[in-house]
């Protein structure tokens, strides 16, 4: 017989989604009812999810609302930080107005964590924006945050509230190996991606590059030196995020140049700002894997030969109901596939 699913959504379980991502967001719904199956109280997530009001002013400024009560209520709140700053604005409004109307807990679920690159003072007078970003969150009501991917994991000890780190990892990995690619190695763009570079390579029994670039002005990057040998190599380059591509597409170049065979790439975060869409349809590089932490609605990517996107969507329903459940997520973790 089955093992039965011991994990409940209760009766006071309550699900809101910012506008940031709304697909993943009735996804991830759509996932939490399929895993609590008949172990769930009278309760619609993906209903719940429209019942959350946002609207915005002539003027532009944001209007928040709960149509139902949430007073005592379990809250998740799923919202993605990227660009434009209303997606934080909408956010911290959700938490507050959930905070204000005597919710039990609060927590964030936020696929992509923004701002999450400004993690340091490194240069005189400039802002530490991802502490920041914690401390406005905690500051709003936030009593527990569930994300993905940070940039750097370190970000985890600016909160001062529980935080869950979940790897796409765990999702990516399995596509990967569907790849079955002879004569594999895996690719870090940066050494500052190494480890991460270093556990994919484990996972898939495959070699390792690194690529050793420097930043000549903001958003610029070039490819200086490779250490390892692409020569007649299939290569998959794993990278956090790709924002204007001008790296990824680089570090795909100068491997090919360098004698590689087929060049792959795999990212969490598809930021794809500015012209990076052109860049990597034109690039050699025969396919980018990435999730759905960011929503793009443009053609290029709809449409595009090249992007495959996988869903995290299960992997953080799985987590929200743990949670819920007052159970550890740890088991959700492939361990070899955290970086160390």
């Amino acid at each position: 017989m089955p093992k039965k699913n011991k994990l409940k959504i209760k009766a006071n379980f309550r699900l809101a989604a910012g506008r940031s991502n709304m697909p993943l967001a009735r996804d991830i719904a759509r996932a939490l009812e399929k895993k609590a199956g008949e172990n769930k109280a009278n309760i619609n997530c993906t209903e719940q999810l429209e019942k959350t009001i946002i609207r915005n002013f002539s003027d532009g400024e944001i209007w928040v609302k709960y149509e139902d009560s949430i007073r005592g209520g379990d809250l998740f709140i799923i919202q993605s930080t990227n660009a434009p700053g209303d997606n934080l604005v909408e956010l911290l409004m959700l938490i507050d107005a959930a905070r204000r109307a005597s919710t039990d807990r609060i927590t964030a679920v936020i696929p992509y964590f923004g701002y999450a690159r400004q993690d340091r003072k490194d240069q005189p007078r400039v802002s530490i924006t991802a502490k920041l970003m914690a401390n406005l969150l905690v500051e709003a009501g936030a009593d527990h945050v569930i994300t993905m991917d940070l940039h750097v994991p370190q970000i985890q000890g600016f909160f001062d509230v529980p935080l869950d780190h979940l790897y796409a990892s765990t999702v990516l990995v399995k596509k990967l190996r569907s790849l079955d690619l002879p004569n594999l190695v895996v690719a870090s763009p940066d050494v500052g991606g190494a480890k991460t570079a270093r556990a994919y390579a484990k996972r898939l029994n495959a070699g390792l590059i690194l690529i050793d670039k420097r930043r000549p002005a903001h958003n610029v990057s070039e490819v200086f030196n490779i250490i390892g040998d692409p020569k007649g190599k299939n290569i998959i380059i794993i990278d956090d995020l790709i924002d204007t591509g001008g790296t990824f597409v680089a570090c795909a170049r100068a491997l090919k140049d360098a004698g590689a065979e087929q060049i792959f790439g795999a990212c969490t975060h598809p930021v794809f700002s500015g012209q990076a869409l052109e860049k990597i349809e034109k690039s050699v590089v025969s396919k980018l894997f990435v999730t759905d932490t960011i929503i793009h609605t443009s053609p290029l990517f709809t449409q595009s030969s090249k992007i495959v996107v996988q869903s995290v969507a299960d992997l953080f329903a799985e987590a929200i109901l743990r949670t819920h459940n007052n159970e550890s997520i740890t088991s959700l973790f492939d361990t070899d596939l955290i970086p160390t």
